[in-house]
């Protein structure tokens, strides 16, 4: 350990030797550090570094680091005063709704419904917020609809602000411990989610770095611990995690199969290392992290982690934009882009060693524009093995072309409201929840559409986080909002459903309506009580639009069944006689099909020497494997759960 210690202070030495020869004396640099991936300098003038708007990049290529300059924690103004001075300084036209602050990096969030005003012309108003206020302002524009989950985000990290900063500067330290580290070789181990759907998690290692992608949980396993949870029984596993040897974990997107064992890990101690992934994943995360605890709870099941193990996994969270290159660890560099699978979604590129390899994973995505987002990104600097999705990886998995899967949809719903029925369309939380809702709006809009669609379970708090990331959406969609002034989201066809009683009222309702609910696979959620209410009914129907998992309740109503048994309130069985329509539209899955599969690999730039395929049905994997090979005479494999590949 003091080997380590020593090193990187030797780097931080010398480092700062070549800063105070190339940063002005009156900036008063009092610090330089490596907090997280970056390195930091604390100066007590940071608007002298403001003026020249080269020297930070000069500074980063000459020293091969992403540099943050950030406020000497000394000169800074207490919040109270510094929000006073902000609201003085910011024209009333403005309109601030919000002023938070983070000490662990001293920065002020300031949203503003008109954040241009905000920030001045040529960025004049915030050079003086600076100069003022010490703190550094970081604009964003108010989200038209309040988030409760991003707001408790913000106050965990304020309030552990010290402990943050702690955190941060040991994870600098782990990463640049060994400087111009070569890597000899490269080892991937399927923990879950090979030749499976469910329980995502894969473990990168090299001779000096051990990195995880994913760590899920399968929900619709819950009944069997052993095809639920990661494989802990892996020997290398048990090893790094025994040891502490776990660099970081990177999350590719928030729904729980890839992100839903997070807090396991801190609640028994077994990670306390950094977690990197898009803010708006780790907004997500939490939310759904949050919503399967009380599903848990509410089933009469011990939740396998608590709310404090969720504020964990916030407080170890260092969020990426797309394309932004960080290194993790001594020898691993990650870079996240658009996967166009759920907002935030990313495709996590490795760069491992010194040109030694490069991977990509590619978590779950989606290669045709959606309503919601852009196709997955297919260029890299550099890329030698991919690691893909195979869900829809068989010969014969087409999915309907989307204004096709559109208007059958709105045939089966202006069919059943005509006759007076209810519409149920369970649905994820986040993803396939928001894609419905634009095209029910649009018809709505264009069409005339006038019964209520009722959002119920964590439907309309993820939107509200939609809402908050605008810059992650499609072109088409932020130009609605910013140049068009139109945000789709707020129509007054949605309306949220608030409680149980509200709940209550709908189903017994005698008008029709259109229900999106959670979860998507009638796994637990309100969409469970509505197919409870309404399955008897003939004039109801109900519409999967996602896919549907082996074992779940949504796949024997899919498969036709029309008695199932289902544990009712009481605990005893009760049968479900399903009368209702029952429709699956396979257009809207956030999901490449078998097409979009083979045409990312035929579009990737540069062309991957091997393709692993994984998070498929065993046949599926096995099927698009197969095909990569005599398509593209690609080197391929579809491995198992606990198969070891040495990629070099």
């Amino acid at each position: 350990m003091i080997k380590r210690e020593t090193s990187v202070d030797e780097i931080l030495k010398e480092m700062r030797e070549i800063i105070n020869q190339m940063v002005p004396k009156e900036a008063k640099i009092t610090e330089v550090e490596f907090e997280g991936p970056e390195l930091v300098i604390y100066v007590k003038n940071p608007e002298v570094l403001m003026r020249d708007g080269e020297l930070i990049k000069n500074l980063a290529k000459v020293l091969k680091k992403r540099i943050s300059v950030r406020p000497d924690p000394d000169v800074l103004l207490p919040p109270e005063k510094a929000e006073e001075l902000i609201k003085e300084l910011v024209p009333a036209e403005a309109e601030i709704t919000n002023i938070s602050f983070d000490p662990s990096v001293g920065e002020v969030l300031i949203e503003a419904k008109k954040p241009g005003l905000v920030i001045g012309k040529n960025g004049e108003t915030l050079r003086l917020i600076t100069q003022k206020v010490y703190w550094a302002p970081r604009v964003i524009r108010t989200p038209p609809l309040q988030s409760q989950t991003i707001y408790s985000i913000r106050q965990i990290l304020q309030s552990e602000s010290k402990d943050r900063r702690k955190f941060l500067r040991q994870v600098g330290r782990n990463i640049y411990r060994k400087p111009e580290l070569k890597s000899d070789w490269i080892r991937i181990t399927g923990l879950g989610g090979w030749r499976e759907v469910g329980r995502s998690a894969l473990l990168l290692q090299t001779n000096e770095s051990n990195v995880l992608v994913d760590f899920g949980i399968n929900v619709a396993a819950l009944h069997d611990p052993k095809k639920a949870v990661p494989h802990f029984d892996a020997p290398e596993f048990q090893y790094v995690l025994k040891e502490g040897l776990l660099d970081a974990i990177i999350i590719t997107h928030a729904h729980l199969d890839h992100s839903g064992l997070l807090p396991y890990l801190f609640r028994f101690n077994l990670f306390d290392g950094p977690i990197y992934t898009t803010p708006p994943t780790r907004d997500l995360m939490v939310l759904l992290q949050k919503d399967f605890i009380e599903i848990q709870q509410s089933n009469g099941v011990p939740p396998l982690y608590r709310p404090k193990d969720i504020k964990e996994v916030v407080k170890h969270t260092i969020t990426l934009e797309y394309g932004e290159v960080r290194d993790i660890s001594p020898d691993i560099r990650l870079t996240l882009h658009n996967a166009g699978h759920i907002l935030g979604s990313s495709i996590a590129h490795l760069h491992v060693g010194n040109g030694l390899h490069n991977i990509a994973v590619t978590g779950d995505f989606k290669f045709i524009p959606t309503r919601l987002f852009e196709p997955a990104n297919s260029r890299f600097p550099r890329l030698e093995t991919l690691i893909m999705e195979s869900t829809y990886g068989a010969s014969k998995d087409y999915q309907l072309p989307r204004d096709e899967a559109e208007k059958r949809l709105m045939e089966v719903i202006l069919r059943t409201i005509k006759r007076g029925g209810k519409v149920l369309i369970p649905a994820m939380s986040v993803g396939r929840s928001q894609e419905i809702m634009m095209v029910l709006e649009e018809y709505a809009r264009i069409g005339g559409m006038e019964v209520p669609v009722y959002l119920d379970g964590m439907i309309w708090e993820a939107t509200a986080i939609h809402t908050a990331y605008p810059e992650y959406l499609s072109r088409h969609l932020r130009e609605q909002i910013f140049h068009e002034g139109y945000n789709p989201f707020l129509s007054e066809i949605f309306h949220p459903v608030a409680n149980s009683n509200e709940r209550k009222d709908i189903i017994e309702s005698r008008e029709p309506a259109i229900i999106i609910a959670s979860s998507g696979m009638l796994v637990g959620g309100p969409s469970v009580e509505y197919f409870k209410n309404l399955a008897s009914d003939e004039k109801n129907s109900v519409i999967f639009v996602s896919y549907q998992a082996e074992g779940t309740l949504g796949r024997r109503v899919q498969r036709g069944l029309r008695e199932i048994p289902v544990a009712g309130e009481s605990g005893k069985t009760e049968v479900i006689k399903v009368n209702m329509e029952v429709h699956t539209i396979d257009g809207f899955s956030g999901h490449a099909d078998r097409r979009e599969l083979i045409n990312y690999v035929a579009r990737v730039k540069p062309r991957p020497e091997r393709v692993i395929t994984v998070h498929g049905e065993t046949q599926k994997c096995l099927d698009l494997a197969s095909s990569i090979h005599k398509k593209f005479s690609i080197s391929t494999r579809a491995p198992n759960n606990l198969d070891a590949i040495r990629l070099k």
